[in-house]
């Protein structure tokens, strides 16, 4: 079963936003990244070919590494991440 990670983000993003400590979180995006010359990275300090934005309403954000994640351990990765 191929998992759709975006799907689960936007669920995740919907049980956070109910809790107190995450009331501020304005998104959860779910990037592949892997360009035309195998290079797998964000940015040169971030070597990732599959992470998650997080956003919140301030406008800072945390990127959280999920590279090769089930969608289950993509979830405890990004709570781990942005926590």
């Amino acid at each position: 079963m191929e998992e759709n990670k975006q799907l689960i983000c936007d669920k995740m993003l919907a049980l956070f936003q109910a809790t107190r400590h995450f009331y501020d979180l304005v998104s959860l995006t779910y990037v592949y990244n892997w360009d035309e010359e195998r290079q797998c990275h964000i940015n040169e300090d971030f070597p990732a070919t599959e992470y998650v934005i997080a956003t919140f309403n301030n406008g800072y954000q945390k990127y959280v590494n999920v590279s090769i994640d089930s969608g289950y351990a993509m979830i405890k990765d990004v709570l781990k991440g942005i926590a």
